[in-house]
């Protein structure tokens, strides 16, 4: 078996990276940050951002809500608070589907 080598994840990420991953403006990331009191970055001295991979996580969460979704803010944020475990484990389901519909194109296309 060869080796493979691990993708290396970072532990820290710049406000503009967390934008670029979901297309967005940074601008929107320090917005949802004031709105949803789960975002919680780290920031230095100079207050520059840092966010961990949980903030990423629930910043896909809010993504999916508002604009997959199309709930408003204060029903983004009614949703999270009323049954946060429920809405998480839909949206793991969700994403857990997406990617199995995926392979299975890939798949179709390499016979095709």
């Amino acid at each position: 078996m060869p080796y493979k080598e691990k993708k290396v994840e970072k532990l820290y990420y710049s406000i503009g990276e967390v934008a670029g991953m979901f297309k967005v403006n940074a601008s929107l990331i320090r917005f949802w940050e004031k709105e949803f009191d789960i975002i919680k970055p780290k920031k230095n001295k100079k207050g520059n951002r840092f966010f961990t991979k949980q903030d990423i996580d629930n910043i896909q969460l809010i993504y999916h809500l508002v604009k997959e979704r199309g709930l408003t803010l204060s029903g983004a944020k009614k949703k999270l608070k009323d049954n946060r475990e429920d809405t998480n484990n839909n949206y793991e389901v969700i994403k857990a589907l997406t990617q199995i519909r995926t392979m299975l194109l890939e798949i179709k296309e390499s016979f095709g």
